[in-house]
Order: structure tokens, then C-alpha cells, then sequence
């Protein structure tokens, strides 16, 4: 019998139990179909009679005895126990849980594993270029190429500066060739043994005892109305402790944000602050004559402005599917650049357009990604556990990828638990692994290309052109990054005050075109693209820490960015009955990209989960 994981991760709306061998689960994809509310029944302790705890599993304790039942009674949190709980099943979650249960076939141990995911289905919630490096997984799976979802390589490695009519091609420093065009948000096969896979549940608390050690995390409760009442499908929280928890939530992660605070694990770490960028993605359907599987472009210059970096990738996908994207670096300066409608003006370059006419959008997501490398790597253990993946910001920048380098972390982080658990030694082992990795050097290698951009487009090209070729990424020094993301755009002080003298009235306002609905598009439409859903009857996970400062400073200071840097539309002015404007939040159209937590520049924005299983629905990112 094969060791097996217990993922808890979104709703579907049919029964079908799932399981998949380790040796292929897969590490950014869904493989379960079974409602929310059987779920439930079956966390409890089984459907049909049948135990839902099986092998790799008799060490799993409490959250016994049947469901209480949908009532408004106060309903006191069960619990379970478990040796690892793992928030997030990206990359770097599976990984860890792949590679715990590898040790424990190897060495003839038995861990139990939980590993809780917050989108409706494994990968729901995932939006990545992608081009994938499949460095880890060779180490993970030495074998997945026999059934692995992998089945594009790169052909063709292009990049381009982009004028407003002209692509001028440029020397390509990707080194792509021998990797993959994917989609992380696939399936694998699901026709094998050994993996169940339950999604839905949102990670909300970190759970402390009382010497301040992270002993697990609880789980939201459901069924609770805007007004802050039990709905009759109230479901109260769960309890998941384990002796050890990692952390694999993503960029800007809400409970890892938590601990890097809680620890100072910024300052303990490499010391600087993260940077961070938004992507903007979209997957079309294109002529068959105009595909190319295997084909990669990269550009940079246009549609964005010289002081601001950023640049597009374009990936031919398998079955004539083509993903396009804009990243842009949230450090930019004027308060009405708008990183959706710079995306759809970038569709209308004569070199893009050629590739996108006569083709069909099939689907639309956004995410924010971690630009601060080596610099602003975390210490990443705390007392109780650890933080891998984009929860601690491993992407290489100017690779473009994080994938790779997410499961490593999420490898050695495993590999460092289980000898903690099972041998004793300190869990700090994992920072002295990921030292010696290669993970830590192509990090340090590739150190100083974003900084280089803080002087703008040509110094940032010319800069890293050196570090590249003639330096071989060996100079002796290290950039520093620029202000904090939320403190780049541009406002002007007067005298002792923070907030005073208009960044509108000093900034050039933009006027973007309107959509043509044939290659670019409004926001309405793309978010319904994004199966982005959210029970409109609960508390909203967007808040404000205080509800005055839009109409105060982001209104009359910054001319209202919240209602640009949002790629779903949710933060809005509109006039009340006054004739006054006010901030409205449309929490429901919320993608999770994280843009608002980063962006906003008074840093008045707290960013919680909503109900497990809410948000896009990813099949194609």
C-alpha cells in the first residue's frame, strides 16, 4: 500500500473519491471532486461507514464523532493533530509533502502529513508565465517524464524591445532551451493509487502556545453572514495543529506575512524589504497557422514608461493555446498608470496583434510575484515550523521563474523536518541547507538585475548587459533595492507633514484607449473569464484599517490609485447622496492577487481569506 497525503484544498458539485501515487502527484494541480459538504462529513470520520483515515495515517488524532449538524448554536472548534501540517498545495507545499513521504518510504517511518489549500481545487488559485526549469523535479521525480503533464518544449527562445510600432530584437538571456511550456494549473493523471485530495479549507489564524510557538493553524468558519451571524450552513472552523508547520501560501502570503513580522525574520535573514510586480495573464486560442508549440517570446520597453520596469512574455502552449502577459513592477511612480489597461494596449503592438488576430480568449487571471531575490530572503525558520516557496520570495528575476526554485525550498524544508522529528536535530538545519543549495546561488548570481532597473529602462539594459556578460554575475558588490512599493508613487511634502501637496497634480495622466472587445477587453469581461467567485453573503476579507484615509489622502493626494492598480475592479469610487465621493469595495470580484496589500500607500488595506474554495477558478494559468 502506497504512503498517502491528506491535502485539504475547493468545491466541486459531484462525488468522485481521487487518488493519485506520490510518485506523480501532482504538485500544482487538482485532483479531487468532491463537495465541500461530504467533505466535511468525511473529515469527520467517514462516508458510508467507510474510514476515512487509512495508511500513512493511524498517527492522525481528535476531530472525531459526527458533524454537529447546520444550527446557529455556538459550535466549540474540533481539532486534529498531525506530525506536519503544510499551508498551501503550490509547488513548493506539494513538494515538501511529496518529499516527506519519500523519507518515509525510504527510511520505513510514518509521518502524518496534512497539507490545507484555500482555492476550490488544487491550482485554482495559481497564475505563473509559465516556462518551467525542471531542475527540481528531476530531483523529486526522476521519472516524470513518463506521465507528467509536460509535454512542450521550448523551440524557439526570442526577446524584443518593444517601441510603440517597432520590435527590435535583442541578444536573449534566458537560456530556455531544455525547458517547458506548461500551465500549473493542469492535471496529472488521476487513474492511479495514493494521494485524496480535499480542497476548500482557507488557512485564517496561526495557532501559538503559550511561550509564543507555532503549534498549527485553524481554518475560517463558514456559513458566517456580512452582519457577522450564523447562516443555517454555519460550519464552524477546524483545528490543525502539528509539530512542525510550513508555510507555503504564495507571494505575500496573509499568515507568512504574519510570522515574518511576529520573528523578524526580514532583519535575521539577508535584510532588505521585498519588491514585487503584478502579472497579467491571459490564454488565448489561435490560428492554427499562426501556433508554434514551443515557442517563447520576452520583451521589454512599451507600453510602459521608462522609469517604470516591467516587460511581456508570450509562451505557445500545446493545442493552439497561447498565454500573454504584462509584469509590471509596483514601484512605479504615477499614481494613474493602470497595469490591466497597459495590458491591453500591449495586445495592440503589430508584433503582438499578428499573434492574437482571429483568436479567442479563453481565459484571464492576475497574480503578484516576488521581485526581491537574494536580498529580501527571509530567515526562514521560526520556533514550530518554517516558510518556503513565494511565501519567502525564491523567484529568479531575470530567469522569470520561481517554480523551480519554490520546490527545492519546499524539498529541503521536508528533508529538514523530518530529521527534526524523527532524529531530533534543529529544525535551523533548513537555513544552513538552503545555503548550500542551488538555490542560494542562482540567487546570488542573479542579484543584481533588479536593482539595476531602479535608474530606469537603458541604464537597467546596460547594467545587467555588463553583469551578464562581461561580469558573469561575479562583481563584488550588491545593489540595494529602491523605497518600499507603497512608498513609490509620487506625492509631494510640505513642511513637517507626510501626506500633503497632490501627486495627481504633478503627474501626466494617462489616457488609455477604449476596448475594441476583439483584442482588448473590458474589466467586467475578463473577470468573468476568471471563474472568479465569492459567497456574496459573508464578512468581506477586504478592509479597511481606517475608512477615511481614500476620501482623505488616496482621493485628493494620489487621484484615487486603488481604482487602478486593482486588476479586478474591486476597490471603486462612487458619489453618495452628497455628492461626495467614497470608496466602495467590491470584495466579490477579488482574484486574490495581493496588488491592493502592497500597493496602497498608506498600507490601509488588511488582506484576510474569505471562505474556503472563494476566488478565480483556475484551469488554464
Amino acid at each position: 500500500m502506497l504512503p498517502r497525503i491528506l491535502l485539504i484544498s475547493g468545491s466541486s458539485k459531484s462525488f468522485k473519491s481521487v487518488r493519485i501515487p506520490f510518485r506523480y502527484c501532482r504538485f500544482f494541480g487538482c485532483v479531487s471532486g468532491i463537495s465541500r459538504f461530504e467533505r466535511r462529513i468525511r473529515s469527520f470520520g467517514g462516508v458510508d461507514g467507510a474510514p476515512f483515515f487509512s495508511s500513512g495515517f493511524s498517527r492522525a488524532r481528535g476531530f472525531i464523532g459526527l458533524i454537529r449538524g447546520f444550527s446557529n448554536e455556538a459550535v466549540k472548534r474540533e481539532s486534529m493533530e498531525y506530525d506536519v501540517v503544510i499551508v498551501g498545495a503550490g509547488p513548493a507545499g506539494l513538494s515538501a509533502a511529496i518529499r516527506l513521504k519519500q523519507l518515509c518510504g525510504e527510511k520505513n517511518t510514518d509521518l502524518s502529513v496534512c497539507v490545507v489549500e484555500k482555492g476550490a481545487e488544487v491550482g485554482a488559485h495559481i497564475v505563473s508565465g509559465n516556462v518551467f526549469e525542471p531542475r527540481a523535479l528531476d530531483e523529486l521525480l526522476p521519472n516524470w517524464k513518463v506521465e507528467a503533464p509536460i509535454h512542450v518544449p521550448v523551440t524557439t527562445d526570442k526577446f524584443y524591445l518593444l517601441s510603440e510600432t517597432r520590435a527590435i530584437p535583442l541578444p536573449s538571456p534566458f537560456n530556455n532551451m531544455g525547458n517547458y511550456v506548461i500551465s500549473l494549473s493542469g492535471g496529472w493523471d488521476r487513474k492511479q493509487l495514493g494521494v485524496e485530495i480535499y480542497p476548500g479549507f482557507a488557512a485564517s489564524e496561526v495557532l501559538y502556545d503559550q511561550n509564543d510557538k507555532v503549534i498549527g493553524i485553524a481554518t475560517n468558519d463558514m456559513g458566517i453572514a456580512k452582519d457577522g451571524s450564523k447562516k443555517d450552513n454555519f460550519q464552524p472552523g477546524v483545528e490543525l495543529k502539528g509539530r512542525l508547520t510550513l508555510f507555503a501560501e504564495g507571494c505575500r502570503g496573509s499568515l507568512s506575512e504574519e510570522l515574518i513580522r511576529k520573528y523578524d525574520l526580514r532583519e535575521r535573514g539577508q535584510g532588505q524589504h521585498q519588491t514585487y510586480a503584478l502579472g497579467i495573464k491571459e490564454v488565448w486560442e489561435i490560428s492554427e497557422d499562426k501556433h508554434q508549440a514551443g515557442f517563447v517570446l520576452h520583451t521589454v520597453g512599451w507600453p510602459l514608461d521608462r522609469r517604470t520596469y516591467g516587460g511581456s512574455f508570450l509562451y505557445h502552449m500545446k493545442d493552439r493555446q497561447v498565454a500573454i502577459g504584462l509584469v509590471t513592477a509596483l514601484n512605479y511612480e504615477n499614481p494613474f498608470l493602470n497595469p490591466y489597461e497597459e495590458f491591453q494596449k500591449l495586445k495592440h503592438h503589430p508584433t503582438i496583434r499578428n499573434f492574437l488576430e482571429r483568436g479567442t480568449v479563453l481565459e484571464y487571471g492576475a497574480r503578484t510575484l516576488n521581485e526581491g531575490g537574494f536580498q529580501s530572503i527571509p530567515y526562514p525558520v521560526f520556533p514550530g515550523g518554517a516558510i518556503v516557496g513565494c511565501s519567502a520570495g525564491f523567484l529568479n528575476v531575470p530567469k522569470i521563474k520561481g517554480s523551480h526554485t519554490a520546490m527545492k525550498s519546499g524539498m529541503l524544508a521536508a528533508e529538514s523536518v523530518y530529521y527534526s522529528l524523527i532524529e531530533g536535530t534543529p529544525l535551523d538545519e533548513f537555513w544552513e541547507r538552503l545555503k548550500g543549495s542551488w538555490i542560494w546561488k542562482e540567487l546570488y548570481n542573479a542579484r543584481n538585475y533588479r536593482p539595476a532597473f531602479e535608474y530606469g529602462l537603458f541604464p537597467g539594459l546596460a547594467l545587467s548587459a555588463f553583469e551578464h556578460y562581461i561580469r558573469k554575475a561575479k562583481s563584488p558588490w550588491t545593489l540595494k533595492h529602491g523605497k518600499p512599493h507603497h512608498e513609490a508613487t509620487k506625492a509631494r511634502t510640505y513642511g513637517d507633514h507626510d501626506l500633503i501637496f497632490f501627486a495627481a497634480e504633478y503627474s501626466k495622466r494617462i489616457e488609455y484607449p477604449k476596448p475594441d472587445g476583439i483584442l482588448s477587453f473590458d474589466i467586467a469581461t475578463s473577470l468573468y473569464r476568471s471563474n472568479t467567485n465569492h459567497d456574496h453573503d459573508q464578512p468581506a476579507h477586504l478592509r479597511l484599517k481606517d475608512p477615511k484615509t481614500p476620501e482623505l489622502v488616496n482621493l485628493p493626494v494620489y487621484a484615487g490609485p486603488d481604482s487602478r492598480y486593482c486588476p479586478a475592479r474591486v476597490y471603486e469610487y462612487v458619489e453618495d447622496e452628497n455628492g461626495s465621493s467614497r470608496l466602495h469595495i467590491n470584495a466579490q470580484n477579488c482574484l486574490h492577487c495581493k496588488a491592493c496589500d502592497v500597493k496602497d500607500p498608506k498600507q490601509n488595506i488588511k488582506w484576510s481569506v474569505p471562505e474556503g474554495g472563494g476566488g478565480p477558478g483556475y484551469t488554464l494559468m
